[in-house]
């Protein structure tokens, strides 16, 4: 018994003393390429439990321990398993109001699971959680098994990957194995992988979300904009930075999920925002450009079940950067422009609900409104066409009634007929600033309610989960702020100008 109690004791030490820092650097395969294995440990732990630590432990520290189980350095444990959808929970005999049910317990419906899978043909929300539990059991087992965690062995200097079990079974000398496998790595290969590990605990983004709510305060508090407009290129400076290292990591454009679509959306805002300031004057248009760049920060931040920020490898017809680079960019700065207009309607209107404006007041900002819509109709133009090219070289065709392609033609359309009514008198100046923030409710069905609520069609790359609650809440919520300060006797009776 007391031999025992020594050698668990001496296991837990020594896992105690191998899954520290110094293993966030190691180099690990997965899901295609090579990254730190603080960047792996984060990524699965996070899948398998939706949080980033448990019982007190770092996503590192919780995979590493349960990685040398599997050779006899440390005590396995369970993980709770992630699981959202009703149905899913009554397949597992869960209790309705947790979301989490034991490893061990989930393991004993995996098969279950599969079964259930196969057996459902038409994609469902059932179907794709179903999917998801399975992978989360899976990714669980692997770690247990030692598997999730690779390791280079070397041959003819080239590395090749094995699981942990395989290869440190009988080491006594844990951490210097390591040592000597990621000096031979770096050593073969270089260590372009660290780039990540800097990336990952920069949290460069949240540095920009930072400066970005200090130039708002500054914006609004400040007579003069110039300290706001230092904070916005300062924001725009590290975001930069940030965009620049994923692009060094992944090898390609910054745009190639909805993640990175946020990302570059907020950022194209800001800079769009800066640029037409410089013509008009007016450091409403940096007030919108730092608000909406914070909105797309605080998404990437906080809404990571919706927006996944992990690396992924391109799927086959993303491949081609030059087509991805142009029609993506353009589509999504498109989408930046018209955030801009939105913003400023919806200013626009709460002023003038609270009778903050003069007839000339709402005249000027129906012109500022008018400037970034414009932007926003000429390059969503411009990345349909674009995307219509891509069509053709990727799919044979130039245009297809696929769900993305006609919602962005309704965008296109919907915002052509405001500013031709706009330029004919059909449309007068309140109407104008109330078409305007209600237009953007078609961008985002187009962006995401595509990806959200219809998950069909040829642009299934970019399909997500967890996303129909939020655009329901925005749709919700722009429709009040509609009712309320646009559809109301006294604005419409005190500001019938036409343009």
């Amino acid at each position: 018994m007391l031999r025992i109690i020594i050698l668990v004791l001496f296991s837990t030490s020594i896992a105690a003393n191998v899954c520290t820092q110094d293993f966030e650097s190691l180099p690990v395969q997965a899901a295609g390429r090579v990254k730190p294995l603080l960047v792996h440990a984060n990524e699965t732990i996070k899948f398998i439990t939706g949080k980033s630590k448990f019982e007190g432990m770092s996503s590192l520290e919780t995979f590493c321990k349960l990685s040398l189980s599997s050779i006899g350095l440390s005590e396995s444990f369970e993980l709770p398993i992630k699981v959202e959808h009703i149905e899913a929970k009554k397949l597992m005999d869960m209790d309705e109001n947790s979301n989490f049910i034991p490893s061990s317990k989930a393991m004993n419906y995996k098969e279950l699971i599969r079964a259930q899978i196969m057996k459902t043909k038409r994609t469902s929300p059932l179907k794709k959680e179903l999917n998801k539990v399975w992978a989360r059991i899976n990714n669980y087992e692997l770690i247990k098994n030692g598997q999730s965690w690779t390791v280079p062995i070397f041959a003819e200097n080239k590395a090749l990957w094995h699981g942990l079990a395989d290869v440190a079974k009988d080491k006594t000398d844990i951490k210097n194995f390591f040592k000597n496998k990621k000096e031979k790595y770096i050593e073969l290969e270089g260590d372009n992988y660290l780039m990540e590990l800097t990336y990952v605990k920069s949290h460069i983004f949240d540095v920009a979300m930072l400066l970005a709510l200090i130039g708002i305060f500054a914006t609004v508090l400040l007579k003069s904009p110039k300290v706001g407009v230092f904070f916005g290129i300062f924001t725009i400076l590290i975001e930069i930075a940030g965009m620049t290292m994923r692009v060094l990591i992944s090898g390609r454009a910054p745009i190639t999920n909805m993640y990175e679509t946020v990302m570059f959306s907020g950022f194209g805002a800001l800079v769009i925002a800066l640029i037409v300031m410089i013509f008009k004057r007016d450091k409403i248009f940096l007030l919108a450009g730092l608000g909406y760049n914070v909105l797309c920060l605080f998404m990437m931040k906080f809404a990571n079940n919706m927006l996944d920020p992990s690396i992924s490898p391109l799927v086959p017809v993303l491949r081609d950067n030059f087509w991805l680079s142009t029609h993506v960019t353009t589509i999504i700065l498109s989408y930046a422009a018209l955030a801009l207009s939105w913003i400023l309607a919806n200013i626009v209107l709460v002023k003038n609900k609270l009778g903050k404006l003069s007839k000339a007041d709402y005249r000027y900002y129906e012109q500022l409104i008018g400037t970034s819509v414009k932007v926003g109709v000429v390059l969503l133009a411009a990345g349909i066409i674009l995307g219509g090219v891509w069509a053709d070289y990727s799919w044979g065709r130039f245009w297809g009634w696929d769900p993305k392609e006609t919602w962005s033609l309704i965008v296109l359309l919907f915002y052509m007929a405001v500013l031709h009514g706009k330029y004919t008198n059909w449309v007068n100046t309140h109407r104008f600033v109330i078409l305007t923030a209600a237009g953007f409710m078609t961008v985002m069905m187009a962006w995401f309610g595509v990806n959200y609520i219809l998950a069909t069609g040829l642009h299934s790359y970019g399909f997500s989960e967890g996303g129909a609650i939020f655009l329901g809440t925005f749709f919700m919520v722009q429709t009040i702020i509609l009712i309320i300060c646009g559809v109301s006797l006294k604005g419409l009776k005190s500001v019938q100008v036409n343009s």
